[in-house]
């Protein structure tokens, strides 16, 4: 009995609380009725007053617009999902993306402020901190090794076999060239021993190697998956990134490609920085795990013709979102190789620590 008392007494309280609001919601619809249209403004402009103050307009606070630049190729895998997600406006930021076909096209932007992110070859972004003394930073690797030699009937098992061969690549000056005499000269090959034949694209080395069995080419993701199912015959004879690996004994693979902020912008833009990194993990996660859809977006970004193709290269790349310290070593030891081949490379030096971006 005493349980349903109060129980009734609760029911009884809360008729009251309900009776009193309702009472007191008649007396203000009065007053707005009394008051008029002038009350009624003057009620609206305060409660926009406190929205804008509290919620930023009642809606969502005003997004960062972050310009990225970044190249047709592997690179620019891992931000695939994150351009979707962007062109669907449920990203964290305002994204804009500029796609090149060269890094020579993003340099300029960067340094010149039009690009606020920008995904390009290590040794590009070590360059540009030189050039720009010390102005950017960069925050992840994007690509480790992508580079492979590729042949018909060649026969080649290790490094020391290129001896004698003439080798079809492209990026004269440029890492492909330095990481392949690095490697040829780490397994005793002289400058002499290999000729080295430039083309101006990936394109005509495979149509080369198409042409003569016997040739061989140097050839990077996602052409050598192309090539490969292009011509049957071809095959895949070394991994240049596991011949790098070999040479430094327990150290790090080769580097491909890194992601780099104007410094100017990290000041100013911190969160929305650590916001792109997370986004861009979530996006690199996506592109290996659902090779399809990654494939269907490589396609419709212009980096590779076809969706079959572009699946069975996905894996191949390498791509990933390497941070922190252990993005810091791993970058710190492949340009220190370079430096060390061809100082030129990397801008003439080694960057300096506030070159890594480590939380």
């Amino acid at each position: 009995m005493k349980r349903e008392t109060g129980s009734m007494k609760v029911t009884e309280n809360t008729k009251k609380t309900e009776n009193m609001r309702r009472a007191e919601n008649l007396r203000n619809s009065a007053n707005l009725r009394k008051n008029g249209k002038a009350g009624v403004v003057l009620w609206g402009i305060c409660l926009v007053l406190a929205c804008s103050i509290f919620f930023g307009g009642c809606g969502k606070p005003e997004a960062v617009n972050v310009r990225i630049g970044s190249l047709k190729g592997p690179t620019s895998m891992g931000i695939l999902y994150l351009m979707e997600k962007a062109e669907q406006e449920q990203a964290a930021s305002d994204y804009e993306f500029q796609m090149a076909t060269g890094a020579d096209e993003l340099l300029p932007l960067m340094a010149k402020g039009d690009l606020d992110i920008a995904l390009v070859p290590a040794n590009v972004a070590a360059a540009l901190y030189q050039k720009t003394n010390g102005g950017v930073a960069v925050i992840d690797i994007n690509t480790l090794g992508v580079l492979y030699i590729v042949t018909g009937t060649a026969e080649i098992t290790e490094a020391a076999d290129l001896k004698g061969k003439t080798i079809y690549l492209t990026g004269k000056g440029t890492t492909p060239e330095a990481s392949l005499k690095y490697i040829l000269k780490q397994n005793g090959l002289a400058e002499g021993d290999c000729t080295l034949e430039f083309k101006s694209e990936a394109a005509e080395v495979a149509a080369v190697l198409a042409e003569d069995p016997s040739a061989v080419g140097l050839l990077p993701q996602p052409f050598v998956t192309a090539a490969l199912m292009q011509n049957t015959s071809l095959k895949v004879v070394l991994d240049l990134d596991e011949e790098w690996r070999k040479m430094q004994g327990e150290g790090n693979g080769m580097v491909t490609g890194v992601t780099v902020v104007r410094k100017e912008f990290l000041q100013q833009h911190e969160t929305a920085v650590k916001a792109f990194l997370e986004e861009h993990r979530e996006s690199t996660i996506s592109v290996n795990q659902d090779t399809a859809t990654g494939a269907a977006l490589a396609v419709k970004a212009g980096i590779v013709a076809k969706e079959p193709i572009a699946q069975k290269a996905i894996p191949e790349c390498n791509i990933t979102c390497i941070t922190g310290e252990e993005m810091k070593q791993t970058l710190e030891e492949y340009l220190t190789v370079l430096a060390e081949f061809n100082a030129e490379l990397i801008g003439g030096a080694l960057p300096g620590e506030d070159f890594y971006y480590v939380e």
